[in-house]
């Protein structure tokens, strides 16, 4: 064998190295992606403030998923109001993702049973919000509506944790 017949087949060796290393580190970063964005239970807490009624509010949320885009989203908030009265509410909702670039963008609606000192109400959630999709620590923005006798509007920023 001749000097020359062998560095073609060193070449031909050291490109399918090559190939085939960069197509595994190609699989590693894609499996890393899938796993920070994938679909799974979320939880968290957040605090806010409620516009009609000048209150702040704290609250805790979980985040289950349905199905790709859909998640069932009940939360609680406890409202900071003036008086010996307790104000809080449960929320029963669900939560679409539409398809965007990044998927950061929902909205949804649902009940709120809003207890205070005249009793429990039963009314009606329009929500939207921004939350963020990568790792395990995801901040939050929400504006809801909630739909009733009186219509309320309240902003919340918080974050969840997968």
């Amino acid at each position: 064998m001749n000097r020359w017949g062998l560095a073609p087949r060193l070449l031909v060796v050291l490109l399918l190295i090559v190939l085939m290393a960069s197509t595994a580190d190609a699989q590693r970063r894609s499996r890393r992606r899938a796993i920070a964005t994938s679909p799974g239970p979320r939880y968290g807490g957040h605090l806010g403030y409620s516009f009609d009624t000048d209150d702040m509010l704290v609250g805790a949320q979980l985040s289950l998923p349905i199905a790709t885009q859909l998640d069932f989203y009940p939360s609680f908030d406890y409202y900071f109001v003036d008086g010996s009265s307790s104000v809080w509410a449960v929320n029963v909702d669900l939560k679409f993702r539409p398809q965007t670039r990044y998927r950061i963008w929902y909205l949804g609606g649902g009940l709120n049973l809003l207890h205070g000192a005249g009793g429990t109400d039963s009314h009606l959630n329009l929500l939207t919000g921004l939350e963020d999709r990568h790792g395990t620590m995801r901040p939050y923005i929400e504006a809801k509506f909630i739909l009733g006798d009186n219509t309320l509007f309240q902003l919340v920023g918080g974050i969840s944790w997968r």
